[in-house]
């Protein structure tokens, strides 16, 4: 077997200590986007958990957002529960989770995030996360991401047109 990047043996260790069924799997195609996730696994793309990083202003504090894949983070609805965050660019990303963007797990990052989980992942009965690695995805049920995070389920959203 071919060794995992570094980023996905972590994501692996966390899934496998926290009892998690399912271990990542690497796809042949980079899935960078929600929508290339979801191609390459033959689901809806709001089956895709994604990982969206934000930088709280008065801590400096890393915020991980995983919001559906079809969904948008309303900034403003994560600052009323969290205070301001701006955007975090691919340094902060890397030096806070351990992992490039595209690649971002909810779970084993460098240093614990603050975290929130999009209540419209509940819509699903599985879905899929970003395993540490651009190429790497594990399959979990919503339920599954309060397990490994310990995070609350909140509505982060921007409201449907």
């Amino acid at each position: 077997m071919k060794s995992l990047p570094e980023g996905v043996q972590r994501v692996a260790r966390v899934l496998q200590d926290k009892g998690h069924p399912h271990a990542p799997q690497m796809l042949n195609d980079a899935a960078r986007t929600a929508q290339e996730a979801a191609d390459a696994l033959g689901i809806v793309v709001g089956q895709i958990a994604k990982s969206i990083i934000f930088r709280r202003k008065s801590d400096d504090a890393c915020v991980l957002v995983i919001t559906s894949g079809d969904r948008r983070v309303d900034e403003k609805k994560v600052e009323a529960l969290i205070g301001k965050v701006g955007k975090a660019d691919a340094d902060f990303v890397k030096a806070r989770t351990g992992f490039a963007i595209g690649g971002v797990s909810p779970v084993g990052h460098a240093s614990e995030p603050v975290t929130l989980i999009d209540r419209d992942l509940y819509r699903f009965a599985q879905i899929w996360a970003a395993a540490g690695h651009p190429y790497g995805v594990f399959s979990l049920a919503p339920q599954d991401l309060e397990k490994l995070t310990g995070a609350p389920v909140a509505d982060v959203v921007k409201d449907a047109a």
